[in-house]
């Protein structure tokens, strides 16, 4: 079993932390203290539920919970994109980001469904 830091899907959500780190700090004031933390947290909350998926025996449970999680992410960053807080590029680099994740939490949690709860 791979550590939890050298998950593809951890990587690809640390990435995308890094990117909102870096997009927030040019968001209007009223749209970084709100939109901009709560979207770090959320990032934050997923890479704890990665961690989580990979060291308990409620492996589909927990990725479920962070696949809930990326959807608040996703609409987080559209609505900064339509709040014209973040430029197109930007937007659709966050995108293919995000839908990576998605794949990578998908393909994860199918690998265990069906499967008896193992650690």
């Amino acid at each position: 079993m791979a550590t939890y830091n050298q998950l593809p899907v951890y990587k690809a959500t640390y990435d995308l932390l890094l990117f909102a780190y870096q997009a927030v700090k040019d968001v209007q004031r009223d749209y970084r203290y709100t939109l901009g933390e709560t979207l770090k947290k959320d990032l934050i909350t997923i890479l704890t539920l990665i961690y989580r998926a990979n060291t308990t025996r409620q492996k589909v449970e927990t990725i479920t919970e962070a696949r809930e999680k990326l959807v608040a992410v996703k609409l987080q960053l559209r609505l900064l994109h339509d709040l014209k807080q973040l430029p197109l590029k930007a937007y659709a680099n966050a995108s293919l980001m995000t839908e990576s994740i998605s794949k990578q939490l998908a393909s994860w949690q199918k690998s265990y469904e069906g499967r008896p709860s193992t650690v």
